[in-house]
């Protein structure tokens, strides 16, 4: 599926249909499909600006609704505060709709997530998606609120949305509902959305029947079909560098029989993926469709597939398209 290239950094979303709408308290709620954006880097290591806005450019004309640059599949916990800002000038000086965007910008270091959220905010992306602090273990809700109230204010900025980033596998600090119910009284016109990427369904059906003045996303498009029954706002997914035309069906078939057939196709492409180390896996199918190996460079301590698993996730893929509704692109 390939959508209108978008023309314009002030992109008049109240033109697309799965845009920005302004919800009560003037928050933001982005909705439809986006992509975690894999990072290309060097090979010695430092991000790929050039291919980086072009992978972004793809995905906005093969399915995306918008994008979360700079998160888990983009590495950029992996990243200096840096490298991060460098790759989020890039994309504000370019043609692309920063209000279709929601970059990443967590950190354990307080003073690292101001710096990021701050100068994403003034570049005038959508919002921001930000983890909680992840290094110290079993922090208390008191301790996690005062770590997202600081941010708040000393970003200080009218302008900024912050989604929370709940990936309990992975940072092993949850947000929990009464963390995010006091966030929201303090701060209603800030506290935008959360992705859950706990893979459990249940949690995330909660929060949308919980807070259903949040914008709140499915971290698997597993979970599309059923998060848009329920009134949620979609995906923000890795596995859609990749599935966005199929996801773009799913939504673009919302609330009709065709959805759940096309669902089970996407979710047959997730799980797929799910069999390898996700991110090297992501990048093999990158490499090979655009004839560029340097997107097989990975950050340490992540590691790329071996030859092996890169033609075994092929082989898988190649039988997927045969039968597909939307081929996945092979090369």
């Amino acid at each position: 599926m390939t959508k209108q290239t978008h023309s314009s950094t002030e992109n008049d979303l109240s033109q697309s249909p799965h845009g920005i709408a302004a919800a009560e308290g003037a928050s933001l709620a982005p909705e439809g499909v986006y992509a975690a954006v894999l990072t290309p880097f060097s090979d010695r290591l430092e991000p790929d600006v050039v291919a980086f806005i072009g992978h972004c450019r793809w995905l906005f004309e093969n399915g995306c609704d918008g994008l979360a640059p700079l998160g888990t599949t983009g590495e950029a916990n992996s990243m200096s505060v840096d490298q991060r800002m460098t790759l989020l000038e890039a994309l504000s000086e370019s043609d692309l709709p920063r209000k279709s965007m929601i970059p990443g910008t967590g950190s354990c270091a307080l003073a690292d997530a101001v710096r990021v959220s701050k100068f994403a905010t003034e570049k005038g992306f959508a919002g921001v998606l930000t983890l909680p602090p992840f290094y110290y273990k079993d922090p208390t809700q008191d301790g996690l609120f005062a770590f997202f109230s600081e941010l708040i204010e000393r970003v200080g900025d009218p302008r900024l949305r912050l989604f929370l980033y709940h990936i309990p596998n992975m940072s092993t600090v949850p947000i929990e509902p009464s963390l995010i119910s006091r966030l929201v009284k303090a701060y209603p016109g800030t506290i935008a959305g959360l992705k859950d990427s706990s893979g459990d369904w249940a949690n995330t059906a909660t929060l949308i029947r919980e807070f259903p003045n949040l914008a709140i996303y499915s971290g698997s498009e597993r979970f599309l079909s059923d998060n848009l029954d329920h009134g949620g706002a979609g995906c923000i997914s890795a596995t859609t560098n990749v599935t966005c035309g199929l996801a773009a069906a799913v939504f673009a078939a919302r609330n009709t029989p065709n959805a759940k057939l096309l669902q089970k196709e996407l979710t047959e492409v997730r799980l797929t993926f799910e069999r390898f180390p996700v991110v090297a896996a992501l990048k093999v199918l990158k490499a090979r469709t655009s004839g560029d190996d340097a997107w097989l460079n990975i950050l340490p301590p992540l590691e790329p597939v071996c030859s092996d698993e890169s033609q075994d996730l092929l082989t898988r893929l190649t039988a997927f398209n045969r039968s597909a509704p939307v081929p996945i692109e092979l090369a």
